[in-house]
């Protein structure tokens, strides 16, 4: 039987007031095809970049590092889009939710590859997420799984909207000093739809750091 962690759930109730804010905010929101929520903040310009296989990622040459244990597997599924800052984006939207990943394995909110692909309210996000893991005294374990992704780019060409849908079923929090995996009946919470704002670093060559996310829980059309 399919059963859902207990930190997964804490972990997403932490967040749930800033991310609803967010969500519900007019300002916000995008108003047409051009504007996106979140576009035109600025980023730090930190070295790094990585592979958004569904596999952990290689180190590209800054040695930033976004490999995750093996039995932490991250899937993403979902096909890169033909435009080339829509793929990029799409990418390192991968690569900060890997960096989350990484944080919580590593006990840490300080680990390089979380600095490295987020940025203002982003970095604040992977913060609370780590946080809430290490403070439950959880690591994670089993799949979790990301699909039906779209982008879109805002008219300035340095932010773009990643969409796409989650499912941690079958991802499971596990308690660090006993290594008992932790679940509970399954249910609609296991399921999100996240929007990321993605910018682009200007001198990154090619990075895109999360600025801004939105999470929806309980999608049912992720269902």
């Amino acid at each position: 039987m399919k059963r859902r962690s207990l930190p997964v759930a804490a972990a997403l109730a932490a967040t749930a007031a800033l991310l609803l804010t967010a969500c519900g905010s007019g300002d916000d929101e995008a108003s047409d095809n051009d504007k996106i929520a979140g576009a035109g903040q600025g980023s730090e310009s930190p070295k790094a970049s990585a592979s958004a296989s569904g596999a952990p990622a290689e180190d590209k040459p800054d040695g930033v590092d976004v490999s995750v244990p093996k039995d932490m597997n991250l899937v993403f599924d979902w096909e890169k889009p033909k435009d080339k800052d829509e793929a990029a984006a799409m990418e390192d939207a991968a690569n900060f939710l890997r960096a989350i990943y990484r944080g919580v394995d590593k006990r840490s909110t300080k680990d390089a590859a979380l600095a490295a692909y987020a940025t203002g309210d982003g970095l604040h996000y992977g913060e609370v997420q780590i946080n809430e893991w290490i403070k439950g005294g959880w690591t994670g374990t089993g799949t979790r799984r990301h699909y039906d992704a779209t982008t879109r780019s805002a008219s300035n060409g340095t932010s773009v909207e990643v969409g796409f849908c989650s499912d941690a079923s079958k991802f499971y929090g596990k308690e660090v000093k006993t290594g008992k995996v932790l679940k509970t009946e399954p249910s609609l919470k296991d399921f999100g739809y996240y929007k990321i704002i993605m910018v682009k670093v200007p001198t990154g060559e090619g990075l895109w750091q999360a600025s801004k996310v939105y999470v929806e829980t309980g999608a049912e059309q992720c269902r």
